[in-house]
């Protein structure tokens, strides 16, 4: 998993995590683990790029939606980007895409440009 440090204009460290493959139950715990020791360590402000996840589950939804928590405790932000075509349909019909901020690109996340996803 690719993890990268950006900091805003405004001086806020965000932590950009990419991760690959698949996101269900055989790696979700993992990347939750790793969503935990960011947010607490690194910085609450997290933006999940998922254009390498081709695949989610339940428990993949939820290791994101306890992310979205554990950033919101702490004050922080918590924005997906680049969402897969073949993951995207599950947020769909989920409805997690209401859930969640979800932007076209890592660029507009890292800005927090108003709300869209890919078509």
């Amino acid at each position: 998993m690719e993890q990268k440090t950006h900091t805003t204009k405004d001086g806020t460290t965000v932590i950009v995590l990419t991760p690959e493959g698949r996101l269900d139950i055989t790696t979700a715990w993992q990347f939750r683990l790793k969503l935990q020791e960011c947010i607490s360590k690194l910085s609450p402000h997290i933006v999940v790029n998922l254009s390498k996840v081709n695949f989610i589950d339940s428990s993949g939804l939820t290791s994101l939606v306890a992310g979205m928590r554990d950033a919101d405790k702490e004050k922080g932000s918590f924005r997906l980007c680049q969402v897969h075509p073949e993951a995207k349909l599950v947020f769909e019909v989920t409805m997690m895409d209401s859930v969640f901020e979800i932007f076209d690109s890592e660029d507009q996340a890292l800005e927090g440009t108003p709300r869209t996803i890919a078509s």
